[in-house]
């Protein structure tokens, strides 16, 4: 007796469907405990992520071993998310365009990452997954840093090269980001000091030169 082929895929189906809706019930616990997290929540009883995710506290639980699982994910998921919020940048013109766009974006990017920054921050030992995450996301920030800057970059080598991108990088990633916030800074004013003190280091190798059409009028006769 021969099978039907309908038949005998509704199993598999059926077991898709499941695990489908299993990884969108996942996704949806840790979104709501991340909308806590942005709201400024430092702590994360069961029962309130799961009404913010609209399901039971049992489900929590179906889904997750224990909360610090949870956040373990949740945290995991915010930092995979920033490759999302970044843009290719302009990697040649103006040196102040480039460095403008560059603070444009870290401090969009900083300032939406800043409450997952500061619930690792209050973890005794992050996870290996998360600090693998870190450890990629700043290994990315640097690498565009590079690319963006490389015009002026290019014209060192060896430790001087070494030195300025490690300026450079500390000034632009969260660390410095959360200590101008923290001082009292707007988002904007701290964008504003990063831009300033990017281009006051980039300064140290050389002046941005003049637009051409400067150039050509200063060297046209009066």
């Amino acid at each position: 007796m021969e099978k039907d082929p309908e038949r005998a895929a509704a199993p598999a189906a059926a077991a898709d469907g499941r695990t489908e809706r299993g990884r969108q019930t996942r996704e949806k616990i840790a979104d709501a405990m991340l909308a806590l997290l942005d709201e400024g929540a430092t702590e994360f009883p069961a029962d309130k992520v799961a009404a913010c995710a609209g399901v039971s506290r049992r489900s929590v639980f179906h889904h997750f071993a224990d909360m610090a699982q949870l956040v373990d994910t949740a945290i995991t998921r915010r930092l995979e998310q920033l490759a999302e919020q970044i843009r290719p940048l302009p990697t040649t013109g103006p040196r102040a365009v480039r460095v403008a766009a560059l603070a444009e974006q870290r401090a969009r990017i900083l300032e939406w990452i800043t409450p997952a920054r500061k619930a690792v921050m209050r973890m005794d030992h992050p996870s290996p997954r998360i600090q693998q995450t870190i450890d990629e996301a700043f290994a990315d920030a640097r690498a565009r840093l590079e690319a963006v800057l490389a015009e002026e970059l290019d014209t060192l080598t060896g430790q001087r090269r070494t030195d300025l991108v490690d300026g450079l990088d500390a000034v632009t990633t969260w660390g410095a980001w959360h200590h101008w916030r923290s001082t009292g800074l707007s988002p904007e004013q701290a964008r504003h000091a990063m831009e300033a003190t990017v281009l006051n280091l980039l300064a140290s190798i050389a002046p941005e030169p003049e637009p051409d059409s400067k150039q050509e009028s200063k060297q046209a006769p009066a």
